[in-house]
Formats: structure tokens, sequence, C-alpha cells
């Protein structure tokens, strides 16, 4: 047989797999546990669709039966009065609110808790760095009703100084122009949310920092890089997904906060430009304080509300998946 009669163009032959492989799939096939574990992890992720899917579907028939009797607009109106005939009601003041204070506690909080996480996980002495990180576990577990009352008890009758400084160098800027009335302002309110959320970013953002890679470390200080260096260059980039994630978290705590915003805050339906000016509102704050004394058409306008905040925040969790998409060459530095 000639050989330049040979069919050089055929591929080449599949690789089988080995027997250990083929065993380990017959097993994986056949095990009943690895059957049950499955189903179990299957059912556990098609349920969590079905209940999100259930509040979504009770909140917009509630809400659409209020929503079709207002009066007014209800994303601009800046009224909650169910009462009147026809009702009139809007979410302009506790949307503003809501995310006015959200984003003042995230500016204050995620600076904050970076720099601790780096403390604790770089700088700090095991000695140290172990009673810090158990402190910073026991404010996670504080019920927000007492930070409510430590706000209102403490935190307000002390910020009549820092009102009275930001107004002094910083009023001609109209958001920390302040006329002398009681603290429970915004910036009040932000800054209790700040607290509140610090131990979750906190928390988060050291446990991805002990994740680097020790040789992206070694490699960095070999180079003779300092220790911010080494932070700079190869932990915080490594740990931005992360802690992008335990912002979010956090942010999501700010924007669902309800006694201790209630406690502090002067509830109005007015938008205030300054963050000092008492009065404002949040879609939570609005809910606990009405709900109890709502009519029947009351409580379908609160879960109306309701439902704009749940929609706010499937839109922060979908931007913070989008940003960590789009950081996930940093997600796999460990492997």
């Amino acid at each position: 047989m000639d050989i330049s009669t040979k069919n050089t163009d055929a591929p080449p032959p599949s690789p089988q797999p080995s027997v250990v492989e083929q065993k380990r799939a017959s097993r994986g096939a056949t095990r009943p546990g690895d059957r049950i574990f499955l189903g179990l992890s299957r059912g556990s992720g098609i349920l969590l669709l079905v209940i999100m899917a259930a509040i979504a579907a009770f909140l917009t028939y509630r809400a659409s039966l209020a929503i079709s009797k207002d009066h007014g607009n209800f994303l601009t109106t800046f009224e909650w009065n169910t009462s009147a005939v026809p009702p009139d009601f809007g979410i302009a003041v506790l949307a503003f609110g809501t995310v006015v204070s959200s984003i003042v506690a995230m500016v204050i909080a995620v600076p904050i808790a970076v720099a601790i996480a780096l403390f604790l996980t770089h700088y700090a002495p095991r000695r140290l760095s172990g009673p810090i990180a158990y402190v910073i576990d026991l404010l996670a577990a504080v019920p927000s009703i007492v930070y409510g009352l430590w706000g209102a008890l403490v935190l307000v009758p002390h910020m009549n100084g820092l009102f009275g400084w930001l107004d002094s160098y910083l009023g001609w800027t109209g958001i920390f122009e302040w006329q002398g009335g009681a603290p429970r302002s915004m910036l009040t309110v932000g800054i209790l949310l700040a607290i509140m959320i610090l131990p979750i970013i906190t928390n988060v953002s050291r446990e991805v920092f002990r994740q680097v890679p020790q040789m992206h470390e070694e490699a960095a200080l070999a180079l003779g890089a300092t220790r911010w260096e080494v932070i700079r260059m190869a932990v915080l980039p490594f740990g931005r997904s992360g802690v992008i994630s335990a912002a979010m978290l956090g942010l999501g705590r700010a924007l669902g906060e309800t006694m201790a915003v209630a406690t502090v805050l002067s509830p109005t339906f007015e938008i205030q430009a300054s963050l000092l000016d008492p009065g404002g509102g949040t879609f939570a704050q609005n809910i606990a304080s009405k709900f109890s004394e709502a009519t029947e058409f009351g409580r379908d306008a609160l879960i109306a509300s309701g439902l704009i905040l749940f929609v706010i925040t499937l839109l922060v969790n979908g931007a913070a998946r989008a940003i960590i998409a789009r950081r996930k060459e940093y997600s796999g530095a460990n492997a």
C-alpha cells in the first residue's frame, strides 16, 4: 500500500478519559448523597427565586391599588396625605432623604473601614489585632434600636459644635449652612448610619485582605517596595472586588435602616438644601412611623413606597455585580 495515499487530513483522535476519571464520573452519577445534594442546592436556588418573585408580585399588586387612586404624581409629589379626598402622596422627599443619608454614610464609613481592615491585617501586632477585631464583631451585633437611642441621647446633643464649625468654614457652599436648629438632620443620620455599617464593611474587607497571596507581597518587598507600596500594588488591587462587595452590603443596610433613623431624625416632607437643617425622611422611617396608624388605603400607599425601595436595592446590587464583573481579573489572583 502506497504511503502517499493515506489521509493525512484526518483529525487526531480525541483523548480518552482515564480509568480514574471514568470511575469518578460513574460514582458521581450514582451516589445517593451527590444526587441529594444536587437536588437540595438546585431547589434552594429555585426557592429563592420564587420568594423574590412572590415579594415583587405582592408589592406590585398592593402598590397598584394605591397609585391608581393618587391625585398627583407618585414619583414627584412632596406631600404624604393619604386621608385627603382625593389622596395626594408621593415619594420625592423619601427618595431624596434615603439616597442622601446613605451617600453620607458611605462617604464616611468606607474609607475608615478599609483603613481599619488594612491596619488589622498589615500593621497591628497579633496581640492587638485580635481584641480590636473582636470589638468590631460585637459592634455588628448591636441592635439598631440601641444605636438609635445612643444617637438621640448622646450623638445629637454633641453635634452643635461640629455643625457650627461646618457653618463657619463651609456654610458658603449652601450644603453645610446651619440656621441654628436642632441637629436632627441628614448629616446626623448619615453619621449614625456610618457607625452602624462600619463593622460590616470592616469585617468583609479584613477577610478579603487576608486572602492576598503571600507570594505577591513577598515579590513586591523583594523589589524594594515599602509597606505602603506593597498595599497599593498588591493588596488593594487584589481586594478591590471584595471591598466593593463589602460596601454594597453596608449600603444595603443603610438604605433599609428603620428604627435608628426614626429615633434621630425630625421627619418633614421638605427637601432641605443643607445637610444641617432638620427635617427630611426616608422610606423605612416613613413606613415604620405611619404603618400602625394607617388605614387600609394608607398601608397600600406605604407598600408602594416599599416597592420603590425594593427596586432601588435591586438596582444597587445589580450595579455592584456589574462593577465586580469588570474587576474579575483580580478575583483569581489566589489561584
